[in-house]
């Protein structure tokens, strides 16, 4: 069981529930850590939890079957994942590892269809997440069948700050030019030449440790043109 502050700091969604809702929430949460490489889960996996970052980094993805790394997503502080998975009570369908030495809060599938079943804020924000989240993989598959690679890492950078996936995001992000490019598919010199292509055109800043955003809009569309 976690704190109700602790809660309100690591999961913007339980602002909407009601004072009940909460005990049931933070009663059904535990936080774990996570080494920098190790698996939260991996596919096929029978994982009875919905899963939330607290600190860190991670990148959820898969192997095809000659052995070729795809990413799906970057999940950073204040994103939760896997409620598909939950709801229909099915093994994994992807890979998570943490990026960086990372916390993850685990709900139990109880307490998660609790709220499903009993909570109309839940399920308002439920709505909002698996339709950000299937807006998220479409464009995805766009991006990788006709963009070339700068355009690619454009877009995963920008994924990072979809307000409803990324409630926690600020216009820096704490991330390393090798952990963009894990994100984004690619090697950490290709992923330099990208970002360094970026900051000449204004979108960027590279700074140590990190990124700051400056033309958010122009990431999300870059390579339209």
């Amino acid at each position: 069981m976690i704190s109700e502050d602790q809660l309100k700091r690591i999961a913007a969604w339980s602002r909407e529930l009601t004072q009940a809702e909460i005990e049931v929430a933070r009663a059904g949460i535990t936080e774990r850590s996570y080494g920098t490489g190790e698996t939260v889960f991996m596919r096929g996996d029978t994982f009875d939890y919905w899963a939330g970052m607290v600190v860190g980094l991670a990148r959820m993805g898969g192997v095809s079957r000659d052995g070729k790394e795809t990413s799906l997503a970057g999940l950073t502080a204040g994103a939760w994942f896997g409620e598909g998975s939950v709801l229909k009570n099915e093994p994994r369908r992807y890979d998570v590892v943490a990026l960086r030495d990372s916390r993850v809060a685990l709900m139990e599938r109880a307490a998660f269809m609790w709220l499903f079943e009993n909570s109309v804020g839940f399920n308002r924000f439920l709505v909002r997440q698996l339709n950000e989240r299937l807006g998220q993989f479409i464009g995805m598959l766009e991006v990788n069948r006709t963009l070339d690679a700068t355009a690619r890492l454009a877009r995963s950078i920008a994924s990072l700050f979809n307000p409803i996936l990324y409630p926690e995001s600020t216009a820096h992000l704490e991330i390393t030019q090798e952990e963009i490019g894990a994100l984004s598919g690619m090697s950490r010199q290709n992923a330099n030449r990208a970002l360094n292509k970026l900051e000449k055109e204004g979108l960027l800043r590279l700074e140590y440790g990190g990124v700051t955003i400056l033309d958010i809009e122009r990431l999300r569309s870059y390579g339209e043109d």
